[in-house]
């Protein structure tokens, strides 16, 4: 399924290599999301050469930028079909990730993913402003990683509480985001955090990818992260 020629040829520019046990993993992860896909949408990407730069080379992406430690703490918010978490956790096995959504198919799908290939990670059917009030989960990661496409003040109020104070959110967004990203430094601010790194760069020719990392530099204060709708309606400034 993945194009394993294509992924070495469009990672390893960024220093990151796949060994064999672990591209067998993505391979099979690539294998039965398109399998599920038949049935249940997981992703508009189905191509295979698409699948293999555009979900699995650019969530390793992040390792070109950040050297996460052994058994790190990350919870992947709105993880969808598992990215980037599910191919962090394939990539890198010691990482423990916590895999949040409030859709419960998706979150079968990614089990029955972890369990085809061994591996193990929590799952958690629940909305983001409702698993972050949880003392359980609330300033409990090391990195928080979102690959969505809300603006970052709306991304960051959701992920931000779940980042203990000297850990980071990770943010996965497109190259044309500057403006979105000046607007969202007085939210950032206020939720704890502060941009430390903003990574511009092309994934592969005419593909610009764009990597923010936002420190946790204090507490999230406990009103963040408000409800839905108030986020929606009137995101932090």
């Amino acid at each position: 399924m993945l194009n394993r020629n294509l992924l070495t040829e469009t990672i390893e520019k960024f220093g990151i290599y796949v060994s064999d046990e672990a591209f067998l993993r993505l391979d099979k992860y690539a294998e039965m999301l398109i399998e599920t896909n038949k049935s249940f949408n997981l992703t508009a990407i189905t191509e295979p050469d698409d699948v293999t730069v555009k979900h699995f080379a650019d969530c390793l992406s992040i390792f070109a930028f950040e050297e996460i430690p052994q058994g790190a703490k990350i919870i992947d918010v709105g993880t969808g079909a598992g990215f980037p978490g599910l191919v962090i956790k394939l990539y890198r096995p010691d990482i423990n990730i916590t895999f949040l959504d409030s859709t419960k198919k998706k979150l079968g799908f990614i089990e029955s993913v972890l369990n085809e290939t061994g591996m193990s990670g929590e799952t958690v059917h629940l909305r983001a402003e409702e698993a972050a009030v949880l003392s359980k989960y609330r300033e409990n990661f090391d990195y928080a990683t979102a690959r969505a496409v809300a603006s970052l003040p709306v991304l960051s109020e959701y992920c931000l509480p779940f980042v203990k104070v000297g850990g980071k959110f990770i943010s996965m967004k497109s190259a044309e985001s500057n403006e979105e990203l000046k607007e969202a430094r007085g939210a950032i601010k206020l939720l704890g955090g502060e941009i430390s790194n903003d990574n511009l760069f092309q994934l592969v020719e005419n593909m610009p990818r764009r990597i923010v990392f936002i420190k946790k530099k204090s507490q999230t204060p406990t009103r963040y992260p408000r409800k839905t709708a108030q986020i929606a309606k009137k995101p932090l400034k």
